[in-house]
């Protein structure tokens, strides 16, 4: 981590870094922005295909068919390469291009406080000792020490796994993380590491440095080829020697031999290996799985045992209402709506009044969402029995609040609809 001398005194508070520090700063510690490994380039990918010992035993099979005559033969085992290096080639590149749009996970924006005025900037720009604000739903740029806090709570599960926001607070001095997600509340944060020092930095390093194996796929492959390759020089030697202790021209039979040598070679094999993967990738990709490499989903086939930890990293990150106490009794959810009477609509209404979170759903699309995740089961269990977030921003006007605390366990809000009350 970057050493700074942080001054928590009331000029930072106010003013953040003038223009011509975090100038200074930026040279000095660069972008905060994670390092990529250098990009592929589109030649790179489809040389990489023929790098398998199958395809190189094809490669030798086609040359020595062509320079022998046999050019239809040639020709064919030809078209299987590059039908089997094309399909490779397409899978892997859209795959790249897919990864490069899910590496923009860091916040593309972050609102800095420069020369006492907030302003929003790109979050690459941001550098150690800037001045933070943060809002519910705001993605953390850096890392950075809480200054102030008014009920600010965290996603950290991109981090922990921890599904339940975390709440922060200047009282413990408590960290934000970058590429967290604030939920609810407000704050200040002085950013303390940017780019690779920040912990998102570290774990992105130890991926980098995660050297490529070959999968069982390969391994069985490649072992392959090298049997394939043994049996055509045995085949090769034996009938050449044999035709020759025969009396036969020596030439003729070399030929002989590299020609039976070629034929045993299955050509089909790499081709329909490609194919089959292919078809394997597109059923993952419609299950919402990306697969950087073909032979990726045999090794994912072959998997028996899954092991993880207690946290919520296997889950999807989404509560739900099942159940509430209310009026002295238990109601429970039935086909995921709850009874729509009164007393459970004037609880729906309050609760969903005072929430900072916000769920519409959208004739055919996802609903949109943001927020708490709790406060989102809430909104969602609500909207079943037509309490609708939307419609309540329209009709209530927030006045006043007294944030979340752990002490009291609860935050209060006092709002006014529009006809006054």
């Amino acid at each position: 981590m970057q050493n700074l001398n942080i001054n928590t005194g009331k000029g930072i508070l106010s003013r953040g870094l003038s223009e011509k520090e975090a100038l200074e700063k930026l040279r000095k510690y660069g972008y905060n922005e994670l390092a990529k490994k250098s990009k592929k380039s589109p030649v790179m990918i489809f040389a990489e295909q023929f790098k398998n010992l199958m395809t190189m035993v094809l490669i030798g099979a086609c040359l020595i068919s062509w320079f022998f005559g046999e050019k239809a033969d040639s020709i064919t085992i030809l078209v299987i390469i590059v039908l089997n290096s094309v399909l490779g080639f397409i899978q892997e590149y859209k795959a790249e291009r897919s990864i490069e749009a899910l590496m923009e996970l860091s916040a593309p924006t972050a609102k800095v406080v420069r020369e006492g005025k907030v302003t929003t900037i790109n979050a690459k720009y941001v550098v150690p000792g800037d001045l933070l604000v943060i809002e519910a739903g705001d993605r953390i740029p850096a890392d950075g020490i809480v200054l102030e806090s008014i009920g600010l709570m965290v996603d950290e599960s991109l981090l922990t796994g921890e599904s339940i926001p975390v709440e922060k607070s200047q009282k413990n001095n408590d960290w934000v993380y970058m590429g967290t997600m604030a939920t609810s509340g407000k704050a200040k944060v002085i950013t303390y590491s940017t780019g690779m020092n920040t912990e998102m930095g570290k774990i992105a390093n130890m991926l980098q440095d995660i050297p490529d194996e070959f999968t069982p796929l390969q391994k069985r492959l490649s072992q392959l080829g090298k049997y394939i390759v043994a049996i055509c020089l045995i085949i090769c030697a034996v009938v050449s020697i044999t035709g020759i202790i025969r009396g036969e021209d020596p030439y003729n039979m070399f030929l002989t031999g590299i020609s039976l040598a070629v034929a045993a070679i299955p050509e089909g094999l790499p081709a329909i290996v490609t194919v089959a993967l292919a078809i394997g990738v597109q059923r993952m990709y419609k299950r919402n799985a990306l697969i950087r490499k073909l032979p990726a989903v045999e090794t994912l086939g072959s998997t028996t045992v899954i092991c993880s930890d207690k946290t919520g990293t296997l889950t999807q990150n989404k509560m739900t209402v099942k159940k509430i106490y209310i009026d002295g009794k238990y109601v429970e959810v039935h086909e995921n709506k709850f009874p729509s009477n009164e007393i459970i609509r004037l609880l729906f209404t309050s609760s969903s009044v005072c929430s900072d979170a916000f769920y519409e759903e959208k004739f055919m699309s996802k609903p949109e969402e943001s927020g708490d995740p709790t406060e989102i089961a809430i909104l969602k269990a609500a909207w079943g029995t037509g309490i609708k977030k939307p419609e309540l921003n329209k009709e209530y006007r927030r006045i006043h609040e007294i944030p979340f605390d752990s002490n009291r366990k609860r935050m209060t809000v006092v709002a006014r609809r529009k006809n006054g009350e």
